[in-house]
């Protein structure tokens, strides 16, 4: 059975090879032009900052070089039940020099379509083990982030060589670019 996580929360990985489920929903009603959120995955050595531009995952570089890291695609719209975008991770093919994996979404165009994650609800992150597609961790974000066009849902981080599952609900307001000068 899932570990329902609270904010702050971590709990321990056991599985090497598990997919990161995204999901949300948006009030598209509220703009009126349809929410393109979009996942990407910061890879992080030590000094907690990216190791390479290739070890920055997202819809334009779905793959880090060992292949350890796999985002599934971009989801355009976000509609429907279940997850909206997809990262496959590979604990057995990850480079040692990585540390940490952070999770961030961030919405597409947010300015120019005045958006924000204030009109976005439901908002999870799971991880499901991929050898028996059972869902061990989920984390649902309840905060209202009415300014932020960035959100860092979770982190993934090795301690003392175990992997942890952060719970993290941070948001950001200068959307993917903060991020970026955050860990570059």
């Amino acid at each position: 059975m899932a570990i329902n996580l609270q904010k702050g929360q971590r709990e321990n990985i056991n599985a090497p090879k598990f997919t990161i489920g995204l999901g949300w929903d948006t009030n598209n009603s509220s703009t009126g032009s349809g929410f393109d959120l979009d996942a990407s995955v910061f890879i992080l050595g030590e000094n907690k900052k990216i190791i390479s531009d290739s070890h920055f995952i997202f819809y334009n570089n779905l793959k880090s070089p060992d292949e350890s890291v796999i985002h599934t695609g971009d989801n355009l719209t976000g509609d429907g039940d279940g997850d909206d975008e997809q990262i496959k991770i590979d604990l057995t093919k990850i480079d040692a020099s990585v540390k940490e994996i952070c999770i961030v979404v961030t919405i597409h165009d947010a300015v120019a379509r005045k958006q924000n994650f204030g009109q976005v609800r439901n908002s999870f992150i799971r991880i499901v083990d991929d050898s028996n597609n059972t869902e061990m961790l989920k984390y649902e974000l309840e905060e209202d982030f009415s300014i932020e066009t960035a959100v860092e849902f979770g982190r993934i981080y090795n301690k003392d060589g175990q992997w942890k599952f952060e719970a993290i609900g941070a948001g950001m307001k200068g959307g993917l670019e903060d991020y970026l000068n955050k860990y570059n």
